[in-house]
């Protein structure tokens, strides 16, 4: 299999309510979609999730490198050991763009299933098939009312397993956390994330001392990177600390010391595609350290699904899963078929289309519309 040409678009669907958090509020998904064209006529599609405050990406910085790559990864890649050697020889240019090239990647993955007849667990060699797997709610920063309108409805759901946005205030992330306390009526479990709300451990520690002990985990308390700085809040508070934008190259693990403390929050945009994934994932396992499978908001189906080969690669490692929101969130999906969770967050592997083959399983909805991207 050749891969002829490469194709860029967006698809920036309404989200059917805001997500806010401490970095962002989002209407509508920002994306970079990307179809690699093989010479027998099949085309493989991929997606990226861009964000300036993860990786400092936008989509036209992402479709500009993918434009200038395309010709060499075109002539190079025709199977997954071309792609690992081509993801070698371009370590540092994916390093800076991520998510460009994880919309690269994902897309010539699907198209080599495609070619194979195998599903894209088969084609990694990680597993047979995609997984079953529990994922977690996601509880944004909003006005009070609207985020116990939002927990009721994961509850009604049969959700047990939280993740939930702070605010920074006080008496706002308090009240936001009441409802987990001794006396909640059903057990759930909690982690929090501060998406880098804080300039000092000083001012983290302070802060978790006035919610009480609810949460076993915390997401990125302070500024990126702040490796001794979040050592010092897991000490003081006991509490686990998830690194997330802290953690985007396999080499960042080397710096988290006292595996039990650290938990990594792999996504596979960030990470560079799920070939990256996978390598993060395995060499967390061999360190001891646990590992969430993340998202960005308003991932479609294309990006849930390559999510699905990461969680099955090491599911003793993996102790959460976020994202397969679909059209739970998104207003519509860009494939024909939407991979989300039902009840109580579950998501079964059977229930996913095609698993025994064909890359990712999925065919375009004909009716999404998809915006082209300059210079494709």
């Amino acid at each position: 299999m050749q891969i002829r040409h490469l194709e860029t678009f967006t698809f920036p669907v309404p989200f059917k309510r805001v997500f806010r958090h401490a970095s962002a509020s989002r209407r509508h998904a920002e994306n970079l979609i990307v179809a690699a064209h093989a010479d027998d006529g099949t085309t493989g599609y991929g997606e990226g999730c861009p964000r300036l405050y993860v990786t400092g990406e936008a989509v036209p910085g992402c479709a500009a490198f993918v434009n200038e790559h395309a010709v060499s990864f075109c002539a190079t890649v025709a199977s997954v050991d071309d792609l690992r050697a081509w993801i070698d020889a371009h370590r540092d240019a994916i390093d800076e763009n991520p998510a460009a090239f994880c919309a690269m990647e994902i897309a010539a993955l699907d198209l080599l299933g495609k070619a194979n007849g195998c599903n894209i667990e088969q084609l990694l060699g990680v597993a047979s098939g995609p997984p079953d797997v529990a994922y977690s709610a996601v509880l944004g920063d909003m006005p009070l009312p609207l985020y116990r309108w939002q927990l009721r409805g994961f509850r009604e759901r049969g959700f047990t397993d939280f993740k939930v946005k702070l605010s920074g205030s006080p008496r706002r992330d308090r009240a936001k956390l009441t409802p987990f306390g001794s006396r909640a009526s059903t057990p759930a479990t909690v982690r929090l994330d501060a998406n880098n709300l804080w300039e000092t451990p000083e001012q983290c520690t302070e802060h978790l001392a006035a919610l009480g002990d609810v949460a076993f985990a915390i997401e990125e308390p302070l500024r990126a990177g702040d490796i001794d700085g979040c050592m010092r809040v897991a000490q003081q508070c006991r509490i686990q600390i998830i690194a997330d934008e802290s953690l985007r190259r396999i080499e960042q693990l080397e710096a988290l010391e006292a595996p039990s403390s650290w938990i990594v929050n792999v996504r596979v945009s960030k990470m560079g595609g799920i070939i990256r994934s996978l390598d993060v994932v395995a060499a967390a396992a061999r360190a001891g350290i646990d590992v969430i499978v993340g998202c960005q908001v308003g991932e479609t189906s294309l990006l849930t699904r390559a999510a699905l080969a990461v969680i099955a690669s090491a599911p003793g490692a993996v102790v959460g899963a976020e994202g397969a929101f679909g059209t739970h969130l998104l207003a519509r999906d860009l494939t024909d078929r939407t991979i989300m969770w039902d009840h109580g967050g579950l998501l079964r592997g059977r229930d996913v289309p095609d698993r025994s083959g064909g890359g990712l399983g999925l065919r375009l909805d004909p009716a999404a519309v998809l915006v082209p991207q300059e210079g494709t």
